[in-house]
Order: structure tokens, then sequence, then C-alpha cells
């Protein structure tokens, strides 16, 4: 509503000075409107209020008054020329608010890392660091319900590659579109080629997920099977029973018991 209005509202109060100013001067002037609806970061928005202010500084503002007929060139030049810098103020702007939402998810991923991999360098047991990856899984993907068992889960359909890739029966998902399947996803847990264990995950319907994400998803379950694998360790080689990941993730087995 902003982006239709103000506009309008503007050149309607620029209507007293229309004869002493320039129209080049009332273009700079509805110019200052594209760039405060553009502000905001929506695209749509600052495309609309650059055609709106256009169109009213035709209307309102050049001759013959309160008609969409153009009779002077420069008049018409002054036009266009509002309506492709609103046009290209408004694509800027819609970028720059991407780039600071990618930057704030970035940070957000940097702190989830950080969380767990605190975990891992003051030695928690392997319990608490189970705990604190299902959470920050939750979070970073946005997740309904996450689960870890050291157990076969059985063939899933749905699988996250050491590659940060979804695979869905064998074939790439495109998650950035698409989101996590609805069905269970299964995100291995490895350490030196052994793996240790599985995260089931249970997705949240339609939520986007980027690559970055899962490489962050990929890199917590990492460090669960650092930690898991230090753990067998300590236990004795006789305890063991772990078998040896795939180069794709799709290990036979888990460790028992």
């Amino acid at each position: 509503m902003a982006a239709i209005l103000a506009p309008i509202a503007v050149a309607v109060a620029l209507i007293p000075w229309r004869t002493s100013l320039d129209t080049a001067d009332n273009a700079l002037v509805l110019v200052v409107v594209i760039v405060a609806i553009a502000s905001t970061g929506r695209r749509v928005a600052a495309l609309l209020s650059a055609l709106v202010a256009a169109l009213s500084f035709d209307f309102f503002l050049t001759r013959p008054y309160y008609s969409f007929r153009i009779t002077r060139q420069q008049d018409l030049i002054t036009e266009l020329l509002l309506l492709v810098v609103g046009m290209a103020v408004g694509e800027l702007a819609a970028r720059g608010r991407i780039h600071r939402r990618q930057a704030a998810e970035s940070q957000e991923t940097v702190a989830l890392l950080h969380s767990v991999t605190e975990l891992v360098a003051t030695g928690q047991e392997p319990q608490h660091v189970i705990r604190a990856a299902r959470t920050e899984l939750g979070q970073l993907l946005e997740l309904r319900d996450t689960s870890f068992t050291r157990r076969d889960p059985g063939r899933a359909m749905a699988r996250i590659t050491p590659r940060g890739e979804l695979t869905v029966a064998g074939r790439t998902w495109a998650t950035e579109d698409l989101g996590l399947p609805t069905s269970r996803v299964d995100l291995p847990v490895r350490a030196q080629g052994w793996l240790l264990g599985h995260f089931l995950l249970t997705p949240t319907r339609g939520r986007p997920v980027t690559r970055e994400h899962l490489l962050a998803a990929v890199a917590i379950a990492d460090l669960v099977g650092a930690v898991l694998l230090a753990d067998d360790s300590g236990s004795g080689p006789e305890d063991r029973t772990d078998e040896p990941a795939s180069s794709d993730g799709e290990g036979a087995g888990a460790r028992r018991g």
C-alpha cells in the first residue's frame, strides 16, 4: 500500500509548486520516495513504487496536467529515467536484503557449530554431545523431531551424504526449492571410515534447506562421530563392532548394543 500511495501523495503535494519547479526537480523528489520504499528490501514493492511514481509524475506534474499524454520530449526522457532509476534502486535494495539474510544465517550456523565443538573440545560425555547435536540439528534444519541410534535403521529412502547432498531413492533432491522430504531422513554419523550411528530427522514440511545448512549438519554429525570413536577406542578393541562406511555414507551397520 505504501508503494502505491506514497508516490501519489508526494506528487499531489508538489502540485502547488509544479509551475515554479523544474520537472527534473519534481522527479528527484519522487526518486527519494522510491528509495525510501526500496530500503525495505522488497523487490516487488520497489518496482511497484517506481511504476506508480512514473505515472504520478506524468499525470500530476507534466503538461497537459491530469492526463497521461506527454507533449515534451524532455518530460518523456525524465519519466523514463525515473522509472529506470527506481527499478535499479529496487533491485539493488532487494539484493542487499538477500545478502544481509545470508550473512545472518551464516553467523547462526557458525554459532551452532561452535556450541557442539565446544562440548567436544572440553571432553564432555558422548550423551551430552549427542543431546546438544540433536538440539542444534533441529534448529539448523527446522526439524519437527530428531533422534539418534547406534543401530542400523535399515535402508532409508532419504539420506544426507558426506558431500552435503540429500538423496532420495538414489537421486539428488533439490532441498533449496523443495525442502527436506516429509519422510524420515537419515544423517549418518561417521569417523575415520567407520559408521558409528545415525541421526534420524523428521523434517518440517515445505521449509527450504540450503546446501550450506546440509554441510553444517554433516559437520555436526562428524563431531559426534569423533566423540563416539574416542569413547569406543577407550573401551578396548574387543568391544568394537562397527563396520566401515562406504564413500556415500551408506555403511552396512552401526555399533550394536
